[in-house]
């Protein structure tokens, strides 16, 4: 039998004791909550769902896991890379510092999960420190979720679709198209559209300049739901 093949049925390689596997486990969820505790403090603008910071922890412990289980067997971490790779995500990282947190949960849960908990420590520390030197201001926090839908109705031409769209991306980050659907016979048409604003912007103004062109009609805007 090959060495690699034997290697990949070879359990002794990545042994591990019960007080030594609770151990690594019961850090690794101690230092997950910490992860959560720091993204709490620094991200005040975020977009993300709310089961977010649960997940940075579970997946801090999770992690910590494959790492026992991977322990120095090379043919054993391409088999679970391989079965991993069919995990999907519903909800999407939209922002980089979030993704910037998923890493850091991947990266101590690790650290935890090889034996290594000064290097986990030490990240909690320093990338706590960068996260809360560059967290987010909270000057602009408004009493409302910066992620809205917004839904127009107008008679429609090109030519006011495109003003729409250019007033919008005055007072917005990103602008995603939702759906386009005829009202009143086909006599006129609604707009939607995912819109994450600004933290400067105010959602009063953007109404009051989208009421400002000729052909709109009606202006309705909702805050996104998060997705679960």
């Amino acid at each position: 039998m090959p060495d690699w093949l034997k290697n990949t049925f070879d359990t002794t390689t990545t042994s591990v004791s019960w007080d030594t596997l609770t151990v690594r486990l019961i850090v690794a969820l101690a230092l997950g909550i910490a992860i959560t505790v720091i993204y709490k403090w620094t991200r005040h603008l975020s977009g993300q769902a709310g089961t977010f910071p649960a997940t940075l922890v579970l997946l801090c412990v999770l992690i910590a896991m494959v790492t026992q289980v991977i322990g120095d067997n090379v043919a054993r971490a391409f088999s679970l890379v391989g079965a991993l790779s069919i995990v999907r995500f519903r909800t999407v990282v939209r922002d980089t510092k979030d993704t910037a947190f998923v890493i850091f949960a991947v990266a101590v849960g690790m650290a935890v999960g090889a034996g290594q908990p000064i290097v986990a420590v030490g990240g909690i520390a320093v990338v706590g420190l960068a996260a809360t030197l560059f967290r987010d201001s909270s000057d602009f926090m408004m009493p409302f979720n910066r992620e809205i839908q917004l839904t127009v109705r107008l008679g429609w031409s090109q030519a006011v679709e495109t003003l729409i769209v250019e007033a919008v991306s005055k007072h917005a980050s990103e602008i995603e198209p939702l759906s386009v659907n005829t009202v009143r016979h086909g006599a006129a048409m609604e707009l939607s559209f995912r819109v994450r604003l600004l933290p400067t912007a105010r959602p009063t103004e953007l109404v009051a300049e989208l009421n400002r062109i000729e052909g709109v009609q009606t202006v309705e805007l909702n805050t996104q739901r998060p997705e679960t």
